[in-house]
């Protein structure tokens, strides 16, 4: 009953992350927290799913040409390094710290999402859009964060994507998708090492994560910009606050 039950949490947050590029693990952890994962593994075991659940969710968003390819491979250079040295910290800080640091992430970044730009910001997130160390340096902040929750990095790349370069939330989704893939292969090799990776908790997980995931990617596609935002910034508030009613 309990490998059903991360089959199940596996195909719920797939969908959310094939969708919305964003989620994945994120999502995954407390998720596996309520259903009874240890913490600390509840943060590291969902990485090992979202390498072929990023690239089924990816070759979808390419296919459509819903991306930024020079914006996700700075946000690689920089996020690389960021999510091992993240990952090397994590151990520091405990795994109870990091379910509820992810909530109040969780919750400051919606609320941000469902408030409207003011004028002429998408002038201005475009210029900065142009600059190079910008856009590499605010991937290696995300990648820190990505090492130390154990996450892919999606529900912080998305935000840095829509509000901070001015991409849609179509285009940043597919883009997530793809600097997701490959800073969740320096995460879980450490995570791994570090031995938070529960095996048995991850094949479940995959086998709900990797076809929703793939299924998400197809529904985003019919889905207008505004409303995949307004509709992702609702949706990590409502998370994130029941969340942290259970866990605060």
């Amino acid at each position: 009953m309990a490998f059903l039950g991360y089959v199940l949490a596996g195909l719920g947050v797939g969908l959310v992350f094939g969708v919305f590029g964003a989620g994945g693990s994120a999502f995954a952890t407390p998720v596996l927290a309520v259903l009874g994962v240890p913490a600390l593994y509840a943060v590291a075991s969902p990485l090992p799913a979202m390498l072929p659940a990023a690239y089924a969710g990816a070759r979808r968003y390419l296919r459509s040409g819903n991306l930024d390819t020079r914006v996700a491979r700075l946000s690689i250079v920089g996020g690389v390094p960021g999510t091992i040295l993240g990952a090397l910290a994590s151990h520091v800080v405990g795994g109870a710290h990091l379910l509820v640091l992810s909530g109040l992430l969780l919750l400051g970044i919606g609320l941000r999402m469902v408030v409207p730009d003011r004028d002429h910001a998408s002038a201005e997130a475009a210029a900065r859009r142009g600059r190079d160390g910008l856009v590499a340096g605010s991937a290696f902040v995300v990648g820190v964060m990505t090492g130390l929750l154990a996450n892919g990095g999606g529900f912080l790349l998305v935000p840095l994507f829509v509000l901070v370069l001015g991409l849609d939330a179509i285009e940043a989704a597919g883009t997530s998708m793809v600097v997701v893939g490959v800073l969740t292969v320096p995460t879980l090799a450490l995570h791994w090492a570090l031995g938070h990776i529960d095996w048995a908790v991850s094949a479940g997980f995959a086998l709900g994560l990797v076809p929703a995931a793939a299924a998400g990617a197809r529904l985003a596609q019919r889905l207008p910009a505004a409303r995949a935002r307004a509709a992702f910034g609702v949706m990590l508030i409502a998370f994130s606050s029941w969340f942290l009613t259970r866990f605060l």
